[in-house]
Formats: C-alpha cells, structure tokens, sequence
C-alpha cells in the first residue's frame, strides 16, 4: 500500500510540474504564430515573402528549397479580396487560412482557369451581393466562400532549379492583394 501512495504521490507531483511548465511556455509560443509574425512585418493587403531566397519573415521553420511564397493578410469587414498575378511558373499553390491557422481552402494551377492566379475570398452575404453585379474584374476569378473575418492568403511557386529564381522572384513579386 505504501509503494501504491509513493507512486500516485509522484504522479501527482510530476503532473503538477509539467503543468506549471506548460502554462509559463503558452505566453512564448502564443505570440509566435503565423497571424502575429505577419502583422509585425506587414499590414493588410501587402504581400510579405515567406519563403525561398527573399523571405523577410520566417513562417515557417523548415522550408522546401524548391518553393518560394508570399503572403497576405486579410479583413473581409473591408470587402472582398481579389488575388491576382500576371506570369507563368512551373507550378502555383494557393491557400486561405483562418487567423488560427487553420487551412479553409487549396487550389493549385492545375485546377484553376487557364492556370492563372486569379480569385476572390468572400464571405456567403457578400457573395450573394458580388453576383448580383458581377465586376468585370471577378469574370474569369475562382470564388472562395469562407465563412470568416480575418485571413491570409499563401501563394507559392515552384522552383525547380536556380534558373527559374528570377521568373519565380518576378511572379511572386507581381501578386496582388486587394480589397473590392
């Protein structure tokens, strides 16, 4: 019975350790997600380079060699965001996070019209009011319903060799974020 108490005594103790740990570490991580790394280095609407030769900000820890990003914070309380980019690259990725993080919508070039960037991020009542009168702009766009407020948009490219690093630089450089 005494060894039975020992060890649910050290439980306990060591539970109450790692909790305490836990709870001094969330103040350092908290501040360290993606939504608070952008917004110190840009405001909405401007594209920030995340990845590849010319990131300015560090997203993400381990990034892929062969991709370059940028990307774009959000409100869509100021309207719809139109993402727009002139040029060709080997392959594009698109996606739209919550300010969580969480990932609400992916598409890549393959799936796009004539494999172009060109979409709109909007909430259900503001897409109902875009069809109502559809900008001449939005004609040829991919529509992203989410149902959020806040966001950020990630574009990347493929690099598949130093080649292709000014093409690549040019294309991702050309993204456009705007409100409509």
């Amino acid at each position: 019975m005494t060894r039975f108490a020992h060890a649910l005594l050290l439980g306990v103790v060591g539970a109450g350790i790692v909790h305490i740990a836990v709870l001094m570490l969330l103040p350092y991580y908290t501040e360290r997600d993606a939504w608070s790394l952008l917004s110190r280095s840009s405001g909405y609407y401007e594209t920030t380079r995340i990845g590849g030769s010319g990131a300015t900000t560090p997203l993400v820890r381990s990034v892929d060699p062969l991709f370059s990003a940028v990307a774009c914070r959000f409100d869509l309380a100021d309207g719809v965001l139109h993402v727009d980019a002139e040029g060709t690259v080997p392959f594009w990725s698109m996606s739209v996070y919550d300010r969580n993080g969480q990932n609400i919508y992916s598409f890549n070039d393959r799936t796009a019209p004539d494999g172009q960037v060109n979409f709109v991020v909007l909430t259900p009542v503001q897409t109902i009011e875009v069809r109502k009168t559809l900008p001449e702009s939005f004609v040829e766009s991919v529509f992203v319903e989410a149902d959020l407020s806040e966001g950020i948009v990630v574009v990347r490219a493929f690099v598949p060799d130093p080649t292709w690093s000014s093409a690549i630089d040019s294309f991702l450089s050309g993204v456009a974020c705007t409100p409509n």
